[in-house]
C-alpha cells in the first residue's frame, strides 16, 4: 500500500497539535475517518435527508435504498448468509446490551452458567451481569496467561450442561491478543453453546467471515473501523434471532398495532425500533467499501510490520514494560514506563503532539490482575508509519529525562 497517499484520504492527519505534527495513535478508541465517509455523510443531509421505508416521495425511496443498501453491504463485508441477519444498533455496547436482554429473557432461567472472558470490555461483563443479577444465573470467567493468552484448558472445563451461551472478545482493545475464537466456538458447538463475539477491535485489521467462524452472533462499531459514531453492527444468525423477543418497542418494529395485541415485524426490522440512524449507515458503508479498496489482506499485512517493528523499538528502552504479548495480537502497545504514573507520560507525550490513550480502557478487571493501576497504550492501524513510531520511541526518552 501506498501509505503516503493513503493519508491523503484523512484531513485530520494534516494537522498540527500544540505546534508538531499530529501522531495519532489512539485508533483502539476510535479511528479517523476518510474525506469519502465524511462526504458520503455530507451528501446524505444536503441532497436526500429523508425518513426511511414508510415515505412514498422521492426522498424517501433515495433514502430508503441507500439504507437497505448499506445493509447489504455489510452482509457482504463480513460475509453473512442474509441481509436479514444483519441488525443496525448503536455500536458494539447496545448490540451486546440487545443480545444479553433478549437472548436473555427467552433462554436464560435461574442457576444457568454464562462464560465470558477476564480480558472483557466493560461492555461485555456489565450486561451480562445485568441479566444474571435479574435472573439468578451464575457467571463464569475464563482466566488468562501472563503474556495475555486465554488459557483454552481451563476455558473447557468451565464448560457444563448448565452453560447457555459464551460471550468472547475477539481482539483485546488493552493487549490486543487475537483470541482463538474459531477454536471455542467449534468446542462450545459441540456442546451445543452458542457464541457471541465481540468484533469491536478485530473487523478492522483482518477480513472476518462469519459463516467460517460459524459464530452465532457477531457485533462491531462503525467508529472503530473508519466510520461515523452511533452506528454499528449486530450479526445473528436467523435461527436465533427469530426465537428471540424484541429488544425495544416502537415504530418500525411492529407489524400492526391494537390496544388489545401488538404483531411484530419480520426481520431484520423487528430489532430497529424508531428511526434509524440513516447517515450513519451510509457512512459506515461507504467506510466498508473503503476497506476493500484497500484490501483488508492489505490492511493486515501494514499493520502486521508496524507491530514488530514497534515491538523491538519499545523494547530497546530501558525500564519499559509492555503488557500483552500474545503470539498472535495486533498491533498495540500497552506499556508503563518505570515506576511513572500513566497519565503523566500520556500528557507529557501530548504536549509533543502524540495522541495517545492512559489509563484503564474499560478493561479494569485486567489492570487488576496484572496489579497496576493502568497502562499507557498506543494503538494502530494502517495509516500509522515505522517514522511515527521512531518520533514516539524518540520522545518516550524525552519524557523519561523531563520526569527524571
Amino acid at each position: 500500500m501506498d501509505i503516503k497517499k493513503i493519508r491523503e484520504d484523512f484531513p485530520i492527519l494534516k494537522r498540527e497539535i500544540r505546534g508538531h505534527k499530529l501522531i495519532y495513535f489512539d485508533n483502539a478508541a476510535t479511528t479517523q475517518k476518510p474525506l469519502c465517509v465524511i462526504n458520503a455523510i455530507s451528501e446524505y443531509y444536503k441532497r436526500v435527508n429523508s425518513n426511511v421505508h414508510r415515505g412514498v416521495h422521492f426522498l424517501s425511496d433515495m433514502a430508503t435504498d441507500s439504507f437497505e443498501e448499506a445493509r447489504k453491504t455489510t452482509k457482504e463485508f463480513i460475509n453473512a448468509s442474509k441481509a436479514e441477519e444483519i441488525i443496525f444498533v448503536r455500536g458494539t455496547t447496545e448490540g451486546i446490551n440487545l443480545v444479553a436482554s433478549s437472548f436473555g429473557e427467552k433462554f436464560i432461567k435461574e442457576s444457568d452458567e454464562i462464560i465470558i472472558s477476564a480480558m472483557e470490555h466493560h461492555s461485555n461483563i456489565v450486561p451480562w451481569q445485568i441479566l444474571c443479577e435479574r435472573k439468578k444465573a451464575v457467571l463464569k470467567i475464563i482466566p488468562f496467561n501472563d503474556k495475555g493468552e486465554i488459557i483454552f484448558d481451563e476455558f473447557k472445563n468451565l464448560l457444563s450442561g448448565k452453560t447457555k451461551i459464551i460471550s468472547l472478545v475477539h481482539v483485546s482493545n488493552s493487549l490486543g491478543t487475537v483470541n482463538p475464537v474459531k477454536k471455542i466456538i467449534d468446542y462450545a458447538h459441540s456442546k451445543n453453546v452458542p457464541v457471541l463475539i465481540d468484533g469491536a477491535q478485530s473487523a478492522q485489521h483482518f477480513k472476518i467471515d462469519v459463516q467460517e467462524l460459524d459464530c452465532d452472533f457477531f457485533v462491531f462499531s462503525g467508529h472503530k473501523i473508519y466510520g461515523p459514531t452511533g452506528i454499528g453492527i449486530l450479526y445473528g444468525k436467523e435461527k436465533w434471532l427469530e426465537e428471540m423477543p424484541p429488544y425495544q418497542g416502537g415504530g418500525e418494529m411492529i407489524e400492526t398495532v391494537t390496544f388489545k395485541k401488538t404483531t411484530y415485524n419480520k426481520l431484520p426490522y423487528k430489532f430497529e425500533a424508531g428511526t434509524p440512524d440513516i447517515s450513519g449507515a451510509i457512512g459506515l458503508s461507504e467506510a466498508l467499501k473503503y476497506l476493500n479498496r484497500l484490501g483488508l489482506a492489505n490492511i493486515s499485512e501494514h499493520e502486521k510490520q508496524l507491530l514488530e517493528y514497534g515491538t523491538n523499538k519499545l523494547m530497546s528502552i530501558e525500564g519499559i514494560k509492555i503488557f500483552g504479548t500474545a503470539k498472535e495480537k495486533v498491533s498495540v502497545f500497552s506499556f508503563l514506563l518505570g515506576n511513572y504514573h500513566p497519565y503523566d507520560v500520556g500528557v507529557l507525550l501530548d504536549k509533543l503532539g502524540i495522541a495517545l490513550r492512559t489509563g484503564t480502557h474499560c478493561t479494569i478487571p485486567v489492570m487488576d490482575i496484572f496489579k497496576i493501576p493502568g497502562t499507557v497504550r498506543a494503538s494502530l492501524c494502517f495509516y500509522n508509519t515505522k517514522e511515527e513510531l521512531d518520533y514516539l520511541v524518540e520522545n518516550i526518552n524525552r519524557v523519561k529525562e523531563i520526569l527524571n
